[in-house]
Formats: structure tokens, C-alpha cells, sequence
């Protein structure tokens, strides 16, 4: 992933943070359901071991998609709006080129 070098000024640092916030919460929440729903659904130990390798999975994922330095946050969002854990709406305060540089990536 290559690094965009964009200044970002007090309003969108404000934007960018309210939204990747909502993100993870929402991908958090997401996915605290389905553990719970696999939890539930434990009947033998492979089951267990499966959740584990699972939850790895998506820790891993997790920790390596929200990285909130600014010179990742154009890629961070879209990918964020690609998996619809955020609306392009929800990014309204940003410039219009970081808007169309995001919109133009979440559709690769």
C-alpha cells in the first residue's frame, strides 16, 4: 500500500476520527454477534478450536485494517466504505479530492 502524503486540517481530523470510530464500533459489535452465535453453536472440541482459529483470523484483520495514521486513513476508508462498515456519506467534511480519491478506491 503506498503512502498519500495529504495535509489534513483541524475540521477533517475531527471527521475522520468521529467516522473510524463509528466504523469500529460496528465492526466490533458485528462481530461480538457472530461469536456469540458461534459460541452458542460449540458442540465438540473441533468447534472450539475452529472459533480460536477464527477469532484469530479476525483479530489479525482487525488490527492491520483500523491504523489511524493520516497517511493511511485515505486506503483505511476505503476499504472501510468497500465493506460498508462506513457510508461516503458519513466522511462529508473532508475535501472533495479525498472524498473522490476514497470513492474512486472503494470500487477497485
Amino acid at each position: 500500500m503506498q503512502v498519500i502524503d495529504t495535509e489534513w486540517s483541524k475540521i477533517e481530523q475531527e471527521v475522520a476520527k468521529e467516522a473510524f470510530d463509528r466504523a469500529y464500533k460496528r465492526e466490533i459489535k458485528s462481530l461480538m454477534a457472530l461469536v456469540q452465535e458461534k459460541a452458542g453453536a460449540i458442540a465438540q472440541l473441533d468447534d472450539m478450536w475452529s472459533l480460536h482459529d477464527f477469532l484469530s483470523a479476525k483479530r489479525h484483520d482487525i488490527d492491520g485494517k483500523y491504523d489511524y495514521r493520516y497517511s493511511f486513513l485515505i486506503f483505511v476508508f476505503a476499504r472501510l466504505v468497500k465493506e460498508e462498515w462506513l457510508d461516503i456519506n458519513e466522511l462529508q467534511g473532508l475535501t472533495k479530492e479525498k472524498l473522490a480519491k476514497i470513492l474512486a478506491l472503494s470500487r477497485m
